[in-house]
């Protein structure tokens, strides 16, 4: 049987429409199929979704790494989204009955393939790290694209899983495995950051919050802010009770939610459990 993974690429870049095309097409031609892709100018990233087999999603990764090289230049790159590549981010994710170790394996597969053909070196996180402080995105994400010269000069802590260089306008990739996880943002009606960033360092599970959640407070621009949330265990946490402790914390400080948006995809259950559980509680679309 032939094992089926999703690849979810970060980009670092969400304003011209040309190059995502190009990006996603690349993805395509090299024989995954590109399932939903989504854009964000403010964050200046777009998340792509796509899947194969073992094969073709590495194919894919390798391809998107070569047309993000060519058209994404990250010196001149600004955004409110951390990223220390033109490709940011790259996991590997079982579909069915394909195991995380098979994922951990096609993540050294592209990772090697990038760096030899590409020169462009990269970190392994989640399942794939070789270390326990390389594990969770955000360490290895850490002074961003500016910061990495620096952090691979300070010694063997930080030297790249796969490469010994940054690359001089591509960066470096965060190549992982993982399950599924859900990407999804709680903008606020204000444009207090320190406010996000509280209430995202509450609910994160290293601050002591909801042990399966990462959270970041990020700015989208003088009037917005943002609590961008990943959910790291699609059945622990249902949305709502996300949404809802942002709108408790946030009340608190006399704020209101604005709105609120999935990245990327996932699954069916999840939105039925969150729209079963408002329906109970009486909601309606018009808020009556």
């Amino acid at each position: 049987m032939t094992h089926a993974f999703e690849i979810v690429p970060n980009l670092s870049e969400g304003r011209d429409p040309t190059v995502i095309e190009a990006c996603a097409d690349a993805m395509q031609a090299a024989g995954a199929r590109v399932v939903h892709r989504t854009s964000d100018p403010v964050h200046h990233r777009s998340v792509i979704t796509a899947v194969g087999s073992a094969a073709q999603v590495v194919a894919a990764a390798v391809a998107l790494a070569r047309a993000a090289h060519d058209r994404i230049d990250l010196r001149r790159h600004r955004g409110a989204h951390p990223r220390i590549g033109a490709l940011d981010v790259l996991p590997f994710v079982p579909l069915g009955d394909a195991t995380l170790d098979e994922a951990v394996t096609l993540a050294h597969r592209a990772a090697g393939r990038i760096w030899r053909e590409l020169g462009i070196p990269s970190y392994l996180y989640g399942a794939a790290a070789a270390a326990p402080h390389r594990e969770h995105l955000a360490d290895v994400r850490r002074g961003e694209f500016e910061g990495l010269a620096e952090r691979l000069a300070a010694g063997g802590r930080w030297r790249f899983d796969y490469g010994d260089a940054v690359h001089a306008s591509a960066g470096a990739i965060a190549i992982g495995a993982r399950r599924l996880l859900i990407a999804y943002n709680v903008e606020l009606a204000s444009g207090d950051l320190a406010l996000a960033k509280r209430i995202a360092a509450g609910l994160r599970a290293t601050g002591g919050g909801l042990r399966t959640l990462k959270c970041l407070g990020l700015r989208l621009d003088s009037d917005r802010v943002q609590v961008s949330c990943n959910l790291t265990d699609v059945d622990a946490v249902p949305l709502y009770r996300v949404t809802e402790l942002v709108r408790r914390a946030a009340a608190r400080a006399g704020v209101a939610i604005r709105r609120s948006e999935l990245i990327g995809l996932a699954p069916c259950r999840t939105i039925l459990r969150t729209a079963a559980a408002y329906a109970a509680a009486g909601f309606t679309p018009s808020g009556g």
